[in-house]
Protein backbone atom coordinates (compact mmCIF):
# COMPACT_ATOMS: atom_id res chain seq x y z
CA UNK A 1 0.00 0.00 0.00
CA UNK A 2 1.18 3.49 -0.89
CA UNK A 3 -0.40 6.54 0.69
CA UNK A 4 0.04 10.32 0.79
CA UNK A 5 -1.63 13.23 2.55
CA UNK A 6 -2.21 16.37 0.49
CA UNK A 7 -3.39 19.97 0.72
CA UNK A 8 -5.95 20.75 -1.99
CA UNK A 9 -6.23 24.55 -2.29
CA UNK A 10 -9.21 26.83 -2.63
CA UNK A 11 -9.40 28.91 -5.79
CA UNK A 12 -10.98 32.08 -7.13
CA UNK A 13 -12.54 31.65 -10.56
CA UNK A 14 -13.62 34.10 -13.27
CA UNK A 15 -11.61 37.04 -11.86
CA UNK A 16 -14.35 39.41 -13.02
CA UNK A 17 -13.72 39.47 -16.76
CA UNK A 18 -12.82 35.82 -17.39
CA UNK A 19 -16.03 33.82 -16.93
CA UNK A 20 -15.21 30.08 -17.10
CA UNK A 21 -11.66 30.74 -18.41
CA UNK A 22 -9.65 32.56 -15.70
CA UNK A 23 -8.80 31.54 -12.14
CA UNK A 24 -6.13 31.72 -9.45
CA UNK A 25 -5.01 29.58 -6.54
CA UNK A 26 -5.12 30.50 -2.84
CA UNK A 27 -2.57 29.51 -0.23
CA UNK A 28 -4.18 29.77 3.20
CA UNK A 29 -7.40 27.78 2.81
CA UNK A 30 -7.96 24.33 1.35
CA UNK A 31 -9.02 20.75 1.99
CA UNK A 32 -6.85 17.96 3.29
CA UNK A 33 -7.04 14.49 1.74
CA UNK A 34 -5.40 11.12 2.29
CA UNK A 35 -5.17 8.97 -0.83
CA UNK A 36 -4.13 5.33 -0.62
CA UNK A 37 -3.53 2.72 -3.32
CA UNK A 38 -5.07 -0.59 -2.21
CA UNK A 39 -5.07 -4.17 -3.45
CA UNK A 40 -8.86 -4.22 -3.75
CA UNK A 41 -9.77 -2.77 -7.19
CA UNK A 42 -12.14 0.17 -7.39
CA UNK A 43 -12.51 3.63 -5.87
CA UNK A 44 -13.92 4.05 -2.38
CA UNK A 45 -14.56 7.08 -0.18
CA UNK A 46 -13.54 5.72 3.20
CA UNK A 47 -13.83 8.86 5.33
CA UNK A 48 -15.43 12.26 4.88
CA UNK A 49 -15.30 14.89 7.62
CA UNK A 50 -16.30 18.55 7.70
CA UNK A 51 -19.23 18.45 5.29
CA UNK A 52 -22.44 16.55 4.62
CA UNK A 53 -21.48 15.14 1.23
CA UNK A 54 -22.08 11.75 -0.43
CA UNK A 55 -19.83 8.83 0.44
CA UNK A 56 -20.97 6.86 -2.63
CA UNK A 57 -18.21 6.97 -5.23
CA UNK A 58 -20.50 7.77 -8.17
CA UNK A 59 -22.05 10.69 -6.25
CA UNK A 60 -18.80 12.18 -4.96
CA UNK A 61 -16.75 14.55 -7.12
CA UNK A 62 -13.43 13.07 -6.00
CA UNK A 63 -14.70 9.58 -6.68
CA UNK A 64 -15.86 10.19 -10.26
CA UNK A 65 -12.73 12.21 -11.09
CA UNK A 66 -10.46 9.35 -9.98
CA UNK A 67 -12.62 6.83 -11.85
CA UNK A 68 -12.10 8.89 -15.02
CA UNK A 69 -8.34 8.81 -14.45
CA UNK A 70 -8.27 5.05 -13.82
CA UNK A 71 -10.38 4.36 -16.90
CA UNK A 72 -7.74 6.12 -18.98
CA UNK A 73 -4.90 4.43 -17.05
CA UNK A 74 -6.28 1.08 -18.12
CA UNK A 75 -5.07 -1.05 -15.22
CA UNK A 76 -7.02 -2.50 -12.30
CA UNK A 77 -6.14 -0.26 -9.34
CA UNK A 78 -7.70 0.20 -5.92
CA UNK A 79 -7.96 3.69 -4.42
CA UNK A 80 -9.18 4.69 -0.95
CA UNK A 81 -9.97 8.37 -0.42
CA UNK A 82 -10.24 10.24 2.88
CA UNK A 83 -11.56 13.80 2.63
CA UNK A 84 -11.27 16.43 5.35
CA UNK A 85 -13.27 19.38 4.08
CA UNK A 86 -12.07 22.83 5.12
CA UNK A 87 -13.75 24.64 2.22
CA UNK A 88 -17.49 24.93 2.69
CA UNK A 89 -19.68 23.65 -0.13
CA UNK A 90 -21.31 26.43 -2.13
CA UNK A 91 -18.78 28.97 -0.89
CA UNK A 92 -17.65 30.15 -4.31
CA UNK A 93 -13.97 29.36 -3.69
CA UNK A 94 -13.78 26.00 -5.40
CA UNK A 95 -14.91 23.43 -2.83
CA UNK A 96 -15.76 20.75 -5.39
CA UNK A 97 -12.69 21.62 -7.45
CA UNK A 98 -10.38 21.12 -4.48
CA UNK A 99 -11.72 17.59 -3.93
CA UNK A 100 -11.60 16.68 -7.62
CA UNK A 101 -8.19 18.21 -8.30
CA UNK A 102 -6.63 16.94 -5.09
CA UNK A 103 -7.76 13.37 -5.67
CA UNK A 104 -6.50 13.06 -9.25
CA UNK A 105 -3.22 14.82 -8.42
CA UNK A 106 -2.56 12.42 -5.55
CA UNK A 107 -3.43 9.27 -7.51
CA UNK A 108 -1.26 10.43 -10.41
CA UNK A 109 1.61 11.03 -7.97
CA UNK A 110 1.23 7.58 -6.43
CA UNK A 111 1.25 6.00 -9.91
CA UNK A 112 4.54 7.79 -10.73
CA UNK A 113 2.91 10.55 -12.81
CA UNK A 114 1.70 8.87 -15.99
CA UNK A 115 -0.48 11.89 -16.81
CA UNK A 116 0.40 15.53 -17.53
CA UNK A 117 -1.10 18.38 -15.50
CA UNK A 118 -3.31 19.24 -18.48
CA UNK A 119 -4.67 15.68 -18.58
CA UNK A 120 -5.36 15.89 -14.83
CA UNK A 121 -7.44 19.01 -15.47
CA UNK A 122 -9.61 16.96 -17.84
CA UNK A 123 -10.16 14.24 -15.23
CA UNK A 124 -10.97 16.78 -12.50
CA UNK A 125 -13.52 18.43 -14.79
CA UNK A 126 -15.58 15.23 -14.55
CA UNK A 127 -16.05 16.04 -10.87
CA UNK A 128 -17.05 19.61 -11.70
CA UNK A 129 -19.68 18.34 -14.11
CA UNK A 130 -21.16 16.19 -11.36
CA UNK A 131 -21.18 19.14 -8.95
CA UNK A 132 -22.70 21.80 -11.20
CA UNK A 133 -23.84 20.16 -14.41
CA UNK A 134 -21.08 21.94 -16.32
CA UNK A 135 -17.55 20.64 -16.92
CA UNK A 136 -15.75 23.94 -16.33
CA UNK A 137 -12.02 24.16 -15.59
CA UNK A 138 -11.54 27.64 -14.16
CA UNK A 139 -11.21 26.27 -10.60
CA UNK A 140 -9.53 22.90 -11.15
CA UNK A 141 -6.88 24.36 -13.46
CA UNK A 142 -5.35 26.76 -10.90
CA UNK A 143 -5.75 24.13 -8.15
CA UNK A 144 -3.60 21.74 -10.19
CA UNK A 145 -1.16 24.15 -11.86
CA UNK A 146 -1.00 26.90 -9.22
CA UNK A 147 -0.94 30.66 -9.77
CA UNK A 148 -3.14 32.23 -12.43
CA UNK A 149 -4.46 30.08 -15.25
CA UNK A 150 -6.26 30.63 -18.54
CA UNK A 151 -8.46 28.06 -20.26
CA UNK A 152 -7.76 29.09 -23.84
CA UNK A 153 -9.99 26.36 -25.25
CA UNK A 154 -12.31 23.65 -23.97
CA UNK A 155 -12.46 21.76 -27.29
CA UNK A 156 -9.73 20.66 -27.37
CA UNK A 157 -8.74 21.41 -23.79
CA UNK A 158 -5.89 23.94 -23.72
CA UNK A 159 -4.89 25.33 -20.32
CA UNK A 160 -2.13 27.90 -19.88
CA UNK A 161 -0.39 28.86 -16.65
CA UNK A 162 0.10 32.63 -16.52
CA UNK A 163 2.71 34.77 -14.79
CA UNK A 164 2.00 35.65 -11.15
CA UNK A 165 3.34 39.01 -9.87
CA UNK A 166 4.81 38.43 -6.42
CA UNK A 167 3.04 41.34 -4.68
CA UNK A 168 -0.53 40.27 -5.44
CA UNK A 169 -2.60 39.32 -2.39
CA UNK A 170 -6.19 38.11 -2.39
CA UNK A 171 -8.80 38.96 0.23
CA UNK A 172 -11.97 36.86 0.16
CA UNK A 173 -15.10 37.29 2.26
CA UNK A 174 -17.42 34.29 2.42
CA UNK A 175 -20.91 35.07 3.75
CA UNK A 176 -22.41 32.00 5.41
CA UNK A 177 -25.13 31.56 2.82
CA UNK A 178 -25.06 29.04 -0.01
CA UNK A 179 -25.33 30.00 -3.64
CA UNK A 180 -25.36 26.82 -5.72
CA UNK A 181 -23.37 27.04 -8.94
CA UNK A 182 -26.35 25.64 -10.85
CA UNK A 183 -28.60 28.39 -9.44
CA UNK A 184 -26.04 31.10 -10.17
CA UNK A 185 -25.76 29.86 -13.76
CA UNK A 186 -29.53 29.99 -14.19
CA UNK A 187 -29.59 33.81 -13.92
CA UNK A 188 -27.04 34.28 -16.70
CA UNK A 189 -28.29 35.37 -20.10
CA UNK A 190 -27.32 33.07 -22.95
CA UNK A 191 -26.67 35.94 -25.35
CA UNK A 192 -24.64 39.14 -24.97
CA UNK A 193 -24.38 42.19 -27.17
CA UNK A 194 -21.38 42.72 -29.42
CA UNK A 195 -20.56 45.85 -27.40
CA UNK A 196 -20.50 43.84 -24.14
CA UNK A 197 -18.32 41.16 -25.74
CA UNK A 198 -15.80 43.69 -27.05
CA UNK A 199 -15.62 45.35 -23.62
CA UNK A 200 -15.04 42.00 -21.91
CA UNK A 201 -12.43 40.81 -24.43
CA UNK A 202 -10.49 44.00 -23.84
CA UNK A 203 -10.48 43.41 -20.10
CA UNK A 204 -9.32 39.79 -20.44
CA UNK A 205 -6.44 40.88 -22.66
CA UNK A 206 -5.61 43.74 -20.34
CA UNK A 207 -5.57 41.52 -17.25
CA UNK A 208 -3.27 38.94 -18.84
CA UNK A 209 -0.97 41.70 -20.13
CA UNK A 210 -0.95 43.28 -16.68
CA UNK A 211 0.05 39.99 -15.05
CA UNK A 212 3.02 39.49 -17.38
CA UNK A 213 4.23 43.10 -17.23
CA UNK A 214 3.45 43.38 -13.49
CA UNK A 215 1.49 46.54 -14.24
CA UNK A 216 -0.72 46.67 -11.15
CA UNK A 217 -2.77 49.62 -12.36
CA UNK A 218 -3.58 47.79 -15.60
CA UNK A 219 -4.55 44.71 -13.59
CA UNK A 220 -6.92 46.86 -11.57
CA UNK A 221 -8.49 48.55 -14.61
CA UNK A 222 -9.07 45.15 -16.20
CA UNK A 223 -10.89 43.59 -13.23
CA UNK A 224 -14.26 44.65 -14.60
CA UNK A 225 -17.21 42.44 -15.51
CA UNK A 226 -19.97 43.92 -17.68
CA UNK A 227 -21.72 40.61 -18.39
CA UNK A 228 -22.02 38.30 -15.34
CA UNK A 229 -21.57 40.49 -12.26
CA UNK A 230 -24.59 42.75 -12.87
CA UNK A 231 -26.82 39.65 -12.83
CA UNK A 232 -25.23 37.56 -10.08
CA UNK A 233 -24.45 40.35 -7.64
CA UNK A 234 -28.12 40.62 -6.67
CA UNK A 235 -27.80 37.16 -5.06
CA UNK A 236 -25.10 38.39 -2.65
CA UNK A 237 -26.00 40.56 0.37
CA UNK A 238 -24.11 43.88 0.58
CA UNK A 239 -22.13 43.20 -2.59
CA UNK A 240 -22.16 46.83 -3.71
CA UNK A 241 -21.09 48.11 -0.28
CA UNK A 242 -18.33 45.50 0.04
CA UNK A 243 -16.96 46.44 -3.37
CA UNK A 244 -17.07 50.14 -2.54
CA UNK A 245 -15.29 49.56 0.80
CA UNK A 246 -12.59 47.42 -0.84
CA UNK A 247 -11.87 49.92 -3.58
CA UNK A 248 -11.88 52.86 -1.15
CA UNK A 249 -9.23 51.12 0.94
CA UNK A 250 -6.85 50.47 -1.92
CA UNK A 251 -7.90 47.23 -3.64
CA UNK A 252 -6.91 46.95 -7.29
CA UNK A 253 -10.24 45.36 -8.09
CA UNK A 254 -13.16 43.53 -6.52
CA UNK A 255 -15.72 41.06 -7.82
CA UNK A 256 -17.63 37.82 -7.33
CA UNK A 257 -15.53 34.76 -6.60
CA UNK A 258 -16.78 32.02 -8.89
CA UNK A 259 -20.54 31.76 -8.65
CA UNK A 260 -20.61 33.45 -5.24
CA UNK A 261 -21.52 34.20 -2.53
CA UNK A 262 -17.84 34.86 -1.80
CA UNK A 263 -16.44 38.21 -2.92
CA UNK A 264 -12.78 38.67 -3.79
CA UNK A 265 -10.60 41.76 -3.67
CA UNK A 266 -7.16 41.75 -5.25
CA UNK A 267 -4.55 44.07 -3.75
CA UNK A 268 -0.89 44.98 -4.14
CA UNK A 269 0.84 44.01 -0.92
CA UNK A 270 -0.27 42.37 2.31
CA UNK A 271 -0.68 45.68 4.14
CA UNK A 272 -3.33 46.87 1.68
CA UNK A 273 -5.01 43.46 1.62
CA UNK A 274 -5.28 43.54 5.41
CA UNK A 275 -6.83 47.04 5.33
CA UNK A 276 -9.29 45.79 2.74
CA UNK A 277 -10.18 42.83 4.97
CA UNK A 278 -10.85 45.17 7.90
CA UNK A 279 -13.02 47.42 5.73
CA UNK A 280 -15.22 44.65 4.34
CA UNK A 281 -15.47 43.07 7.79
CA UNK A 282 -17.04 46.31 9.04
CA UNK A 283 -19.61 46.14 6.24
CA UNK A 284 -20.65 42.61 7.12
CA UNK A 285 -20.65 43.21 10.86
CA UNK A 286 -23.82 45.24 10.28
CA UNK A 287 -25.69 42.42 8.54
CA UNK A 288 -26.13 39.86 11.30
CA UNK A 289 -24.80 37.19 8.94
CA UNK A 290 -21.95 34.89 9.85
CA UNK A 291 -18.96 35.14 7.54
CA UNK A 292 -15.34 34.12 7.06
CA UNK A 293 -12.54 36.29 5.69
CA UNK A 294 -9.41 34.85 4.11
CA UNK A 295 -6.32 36.85 3.19
CA UNK A 296 -3.86 34.94 1.04
CA UNK A 297 -0.89 35.30 -1.22
CA UNK A 298 -1.27 33.59 -4.58
CA UNK A 299 -0.28 29.93 -4.32
CA UNK A 300 2.01 29.30 -7.30
CA UNK A 301 2.30 25.50 -6.98
CA UNK A 302 -1.26 24.21 -6.44
CA UNK A 303 -1.85 20.87 -4.71
CA UNK A 304 1.00 19.80 -2.42
CA UNK A 305 2.00 16.93 -0.14
CA UNK A 306 1.79 17.61 3.60
CA UNK A 307 2.85 15.62 6.65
Amino acid sequence: MKSIKIFAPATVANLSCGFDVLGCCLDTVGDEMVITLTQEPGVRITKLEGADLPMETHKNVAGVAVEALLEKYGKSIGVAIEIYKKIKAGSGIGSSAASSAGAVWAVNHLLDKPFTPQELVGFAMVGEKLASGNAHADNVAPALLGGFTLVRSYTPLDVIKLHTPKDLVMTVIHPQIEVKTSDARSVIKQKVTLQQAIHQWGNVGGLISGLYTEDYELIGRSLEDVIIEPLRSILIPEFKNVKEAAMTHGALGCGISGSGPSIFALSKGMDTATKVADAIRKVYNTTGLDFDIHTSIINNYGVKIID
